[in-house]
């Protein structure tokens, strides 16, 4: 049985590769790679890294506007799944390449596979709500990480074919450590790991320059993989970094998955806005402060091992 699996952002090669590794001895697998993060660190070096197959469609569409990249994602995936003609189509998260093609398969009745279903921030300011609301409720089969999100999705009247499978992003997670990976490269010294790209934290000047100062009062050191987004953002309001102000904070280019992980692991903390990066601070013990007022992976807030900044 063929079927299509659409990648596009850093966290769906994360999600791919462990549903790889099964899918392929099952079915006919064919990777669409939207093309959405387009940076080497952000994508590309996750089949490098990993091992991960080549995906068989490279669309190079990111960049725009969230209408004109779902339009552009739609145009060609709909092309590819029209001449592949898959039994299913499966979506990670809730990307716009998750939209784009969840959207193509509903038109051309093909079944959607959601993987990472249920998650629900209750914020419709956040164009990831929108993407995964819209995904669940055009998918055909829906594989949820936990009970909330079971109990997320039947508040929406969504009860059948809806399947508890566990956190994909763990099992990676689980392979890395086991094997000892998280140790190379990174000198253990007593840091705050800290990632920020969320655009209602970096692209309004004002909230962007506080956030940053409050990290340059910290008590130890930052450490801080900078986001493309970020940096743009940086230089278009001519925040200099190199200023005394934050002289704690040590800006590295965006870190490969293992080398994220191993910041992480060896860390004293995690600061972050990112979604993902909530649930691998909970699994690998670190204490997580989330620079959001709302968290999709309520879980991790059992035992305040992850605190929200309610008002900023």
């Amino acid at each position: 049985m063929k079927i299509i699996a659409i990648v596009g952002a850093r966290p769906q090669f994360i999600k791919h590769y462990p549903f790889e590794l099964e899918a392929k001895k099952y079915f006919d697998l064919k990777t669409i790679h939207t093309g959405q993060h387009y940076d080497e660190n952000m994508s590309a070096v996750f089949f490098d890294e990993l091992g991960m197959s080549k995906p068989d469609y490279m669309l190079q569409l990111g960049g725009g506007n969230h209408g004109t990249q779902t339009g552009k994602m739609m145009i060609e995936i709909e092309e590819i799944v029209t001449k592949e003609t898959p039994k299913a189509i499966v979506v990670y998260g809730d990307t716009n390449s998750t939209l784009a093609g969840a959207l193509v398969g509903a038109k051309l009745h093909i079944p959607i596979i959601h993987i990472e279903a249920g998650l629900r921030s209750y914020n419709q300011e956040m164009p990831e709500e929108i993407n995964r609301v819209l995904t669940d409720h055009i998918s055909r089969l829906l594989l949820v990480p936990s009970e909330k999100s079971v109990d997320n999705l039947s508040k929406e009247g969504i009860n059948k074919n809806v399947y508890i499978v566990g956190d994909i992003m763990k099992d990676l997670l689980l392979l890395f450590k086991n094997k000892n990976l998280l140790n190379n490269k990174i000198s253990k010294k007593d840091y705050y790991y800290v990632t920020l790209h969320r655009p209602y934290n970096v692209d309004e000047e004002n909230r962007l320059k506080y956030i940053l100062k409050s990290l340059g009062n910290l008590d130890k050191k930052v450490v801080f993989p900078m986001h493309p987004r970020t940096k743009n953002k940086l230089k278009q309001f001519e925040i200099d970094l190199n200023d005394s102000t934050f002289s704690n904070i040590e800006v590295i280019e965006p870190q490969a998955y293992q080398e994220n992980l191993s910041y992480l692991f060896h860390s004293s903390a995690l600061i972050t806005d990112s979604g993902g990066m909530q649930k691998e601070a909970y699994w690998l013990e670190k204490p997580c402060v989330t620079i959001r007022t709302e968290t999709e992976w309520v879980e991790t807030m059992e035992g305040d091992a992850n605190t929200l900044l309610l008002k900023i």
